[in-house]
């Protein structure tokens, strides 16, 4: 059965008190309608809103509760639209059990103090009064979460015309379309660890449960197996497909090509076949002839899927593939790569890898050039050759951690022009604010396995909050 991915479900509640409705006129209408303009600015093709309305009372907070559960949620935005008790938020919050994020948005930067003044009536300014106070009970809210030990995030700001608060907002909810998504994941591992990288094994139960991930064990035998019955209409329409994807170079074997054709095609049958949406591997191919070919004609294939968002590491990088999956979700690439050379003149560090490359972050059309060998490993092929584009990139490494699993160690700097080694590999030049030496021992310290993703823009905002969403560890190079 294909894997569907449901939609994003964002539970949406505001905070008032019932006894607030009799004493103010309108006051209820006008908060109701504050929340409203919220599920307005969040909605979105890639998720469903869950707008249970104005929660003023412990019967309400209860049936909100279990609307949460029945709806099944998957992040829980709180508008505290004026003072609330505390106690109506602890019931929905106790039976939802998905992230929180207090909305604290005034409807602008501050009462007209004057008008409100010159109001004739001291009930009508109360109630004036108390259309502004949703920062009053967020301390109280705060206070009950955190001796509860009950994990909450917060938004402070208005309701309209305030950019940097609804950016924020939009980035928990990217975050949590990452976290999602992940967790309707399956990744496929096909192979085995590349021998004597000790940093690139890892505990599979770990990276299944913090980030939700289905992993599928599978075999290089059903690849060879299948690529055997790719008729040769089906080879030839992949050919043409790499002419128009790739910048296939003039010293690349017809035969070569053909035979990569060959795999590729085999390789989006085996993801339809699996559901895949990423994938590891490593084989040394030796000992049976068609493992071998099989393997050694897989890179231009594995970059097309990469550029299609089911990204693809070498080397049976299983957190990497992770880093490269969120790079992915964010729409920023995840291109894997790892140190290959530091430039004490230009102060920069040369960063790539063999195997596949992200087409859609490539400052130029990924070349295609043949290999005589692939270096620290069985066989020979074709393999691709791109630069990242030029300008803002940020670096993603899943990283092994004692206390909370796995840490999210991010990285932003600068992809700069100039010469770079034409081996036939992905190979960038980037730099980064803290210097080329700065950032080599920082990022080290934090004990990465070598490979990492890298992707457009800086992200570590984001990336911030889905380490917040899963539960793990965050660092930021700085």
């Amino acid at each position: 059965m294909k894997n569907k991915q449901r939609l994003m479900r964002i539970g949406l509640i505001g905070l008032g008190l019932e006894a607030y409705w009799d004493q103010f006129e309108g006051l209820q209408q006008r908060l109701l309608g504050y929340v409203d303009a919220v599920a307005q600015k969040i909605e979105a093709p890639s998720r469903t809103i869950v707008n249970l309305g104005l929660i003023d009372s412990p019967e309400k907070a209860l049936n909100a509760g279990h609307a949460c559960r029945e709806q099944d949620i998957d992040l829980l935005l709180v508008y505290v639209t004026t003072y609330a008790l505390s106690s109506t938020l602890l019931p929905v919050v106790q039976r939802a059990r998905v992230p929180i994020l207090l909305l604290n948005l005034q409807p602008s930067a501050a009462i007209d103090y004057k008008t409100f003044n010159r109001m004739e009536s001291r009930t009508a300014m109360t109630g004036e009064w108390l259309a502004y106070c949703s920062s009053c009970p967020v301390p109280e809210i705060a206070n009950v979460l955190t001796r509860l030990s009950i994990p909450f995030h917060q938004v402070t700001g208005m309701l309209h015309d305030d950019p940097a608060c609804w950016n924020e907002i939009d980035q928990w909810l990217r975050s949590t379309e990452v976290v999602h998504a992940l967790s309707h994941s399956t990744l496929g591992l096909m192979g085995h660890y590349y021998s004597g990288m000790l940093d690139i094994s890892t505990d599979l139960a770990q990276v299944s449960g913090r980030f939700g991930v289905h992993i599928e064990m599978l075999e290089v035998d059903e690849l060879s197996s299948l690529r055997r019955q790719i008729p040769e209409d089906r080879v030839s329409a992949k050919v043409e497909a790499f002419h128009q994807f790739f910048q296939i170079e003039e010293d690349c074997p017809e035969e070569e090509i053909t035979r990569a054709a060959r795999t590729s095609a085999a390789l989006d049958q085996f993801v339809d076949q699996h559901s895949l949406n990423m994938l590891a591997y490593y084989y040394k191919g030796t000992g049976v002839p068609e493992n071998e070919d099989t393997m050694s004609s897989i890179i231009v294939g594995t970059s097309m899927l990469t550029a299609s968002s089911i990204p693809v590491a070498g080397e049976y990088e299983v957190k990497n593939v992770i880093a490269m999956k969120i790079m992915d979700l964010l729409g920023t690439g995840g291109s894997f790569t790892e140190y290959y050379t530091m430039d004490f003149n230009d102060d920069l560090v040369l960063m790539g890898h063999d195997g596949p490359g992200h087409a859609g972050i490539a400052q130029d059309r990924i070349k295609v050039r043949p290999l005589r060998v692939y270096h620290g490993k069985v066989g020979k092929g074709l393999s691709v050759e791109m630069s990242v584009k030029h300008g803002p990139v940020t670096l993603l490494s899943v990283v092994e951690d004692k206390e909370r699993g796995f840490l999210l160690l991010v990285a932003e700097g600068e992809s700069v022009p100039g010469e770079i080694l034409e081996i036939g590999n992905t190979n960038s030049r980037y730099r980064f604010p803290m210097g080329a030496r700065s950032f080599v021992e920082q990022w080290n310290s934090y004990g990465p396995a070598h490979h990492c993703a890298i992707g457009l823009g800086y992200q570590a905002a984001v990336i911030e909050k889905i380490a917040a969403l899963l539960g793990v560890s965050y660092r930021k190079v700085l």
